[in-house]
Order: structure tokens, then C-alpha cells, then sequence
């Protein structure tokens, strides 16, 4: 049968590519100052990282799993992840430490860059770089670094007046904890990227 060359907009595709303007979304609620911004962003943000997991949930369930699925998938999560982390650095929730937010940030683009393009010259020999277990545990944890950031700005703009004092603590924590995570999520990132150059890296040595 001959192939008509069209993408099936199935649910599961429709979700993945739903993650693009939520993220455009999400950016302009962290860069807004009116009182229940940070609230909005941090769960519309929520609701697309859960449709990573939905999507692909929905496509095996549905036995609707398809190469446009799998390609854009991994494309979105990377755009998503990159252009929320270029508006936490550039939106000051890293505080005194915004410097050293984006010179690890240049790390992670460089680094999904390159592994970008080992996947483009292992295809042109026929061969499919998968995602490995590493690169989906970089993938997590970015997200719940993104996720503790939002969650900390959104309790001191929406909820600090319910806090005093030593609760304060609880905002401190949820900050600090969001950028230990990011912390992990760069190290991540340069130790997966480092395994599928391993893996994979003869598709570019000749």
C-alpha cells in the first residue's frame, strides 16, 4: 500500500505537540506580575510535563505509537525543557547564583546539541539512537527542577502572606531543593550524553 505521506493527528500526537504553546503560556505567566501568575504557571506546567507521560501512555494503549510520535516527543521535551530553563535564568529564580545558572544551562544546550546531531549522522547509516534509561532520568529530574523553581515563586508571590517567620523555611526549602535538583539535573545530562557517545559515537568516526 502506498504511503499518503500525512501525520495522523491521533490524541497521543495531539498531546505531544499541545506541549509547545503551554510552554509559550507557562513563559508568559512567570514573566507576569499580577496576583495568581505564578499559581497558573506553576500548574499549567504541571499538566504538560503529566502529558509526557499521558501521551505516551495513551499511544500503546491505543496501538497508535508511530515514528512522528516518538520523533516529536523527544524534539518537544528538549524545546520545553530549554525554554522554560532560558526564562527561570533570565527571570531571576536562581537569585546570586544567575551567573552560574546559565553557564550550566549553555552545558545542557550544548550537550542536547550534540547528541542531536550524532542521532542525524547515525541515521544517515540506518541507524536509530533510542533514549536510553539515562537520558529519561536526565529528562525527569529536569522537569521536577523546573517544577520545585515554579512551586517556590508561586508559594512566595500567591501564598507568602500564610507564612511567617520560621515557616518561611518551607519556601527557602522548596527553592533551594529546586536547584539542587537542577544542580543533579546538569550532571545528568553530561553523564548520559557522555553513555550514548559511547554507545553510539562509531556512527560518526569515519
Amino acid at each position: 500500500m502506498r504511503s499518503t505521506g500525512r501525520v495522523k493527528f491521533t490524541l497521543p500526537n495531539v498531546l505531544t505537540i499541545s506541549r509547545v504553546p503551554m510552554m509559550f503560556v507557562v513563559v508568559a505567566l512567570m514573566y507576569s506580575d499580577w496576583a495568581g501568575a505564578a499559581t497558573w504557571a506553576f500548574w499549567l506546567f504541571i499538566a504538560s510535563a503529566l502529558t509526557d507521560w499521558l501521551d505516551g501512555l495513551l499511544a500503546r494503549r491505543a496501538n497508535q505509537v508511530s515514528a512522528f510520535g516518538r520523533f516529536m516527543d523527544a524534539v518537544i521535551d528538549k524545546v520545553m525543557v530549554i525554554g522554560l530553563m532560558i526564562a527561570l535564568v533570565n527571570g531571576g529564580y536562581f537569585e546570586g547564583y544567575r551567573l552560574t545558572a546559565m553557564l550550566l544551562l549553555l552545558l545542557i544546550i550544548s550537550r542536547e546539541f550534540t547528541i542531536s546531531g550524532l542521532r542525524m549522522a547515525a541515521a544517515t547509516k540506518g541507524l536509530v539512537v533510542e533514549a536510553d534509561a539515562g537520558g529519561k532520568v536526565k529528562t525527569f529530574v529536569q522537569l521536577n527542577s523546573i517544577g520545585w523553581l515554579l512551586g517556590a515563586r508561586m508559594f512566595e508571590r500567591d501564598f507568602g502572606h500564610l507564612f511567617e517567620g520560621g515557616q518561611r523555611l518551607w519556601i527557602t526549602g522548596i527553592h533551594w531543593s529546586g536547584m539542587g535538583l537542577y544542580a543533579l539535573s546538569v550532571v545528568l545530562t553530561v553523564t548520559s550524553g557522555y553513555s550514548y557517545y559511547r554507545s553510539h559515537g562509531h556512527a560518526v568516526q569515519d
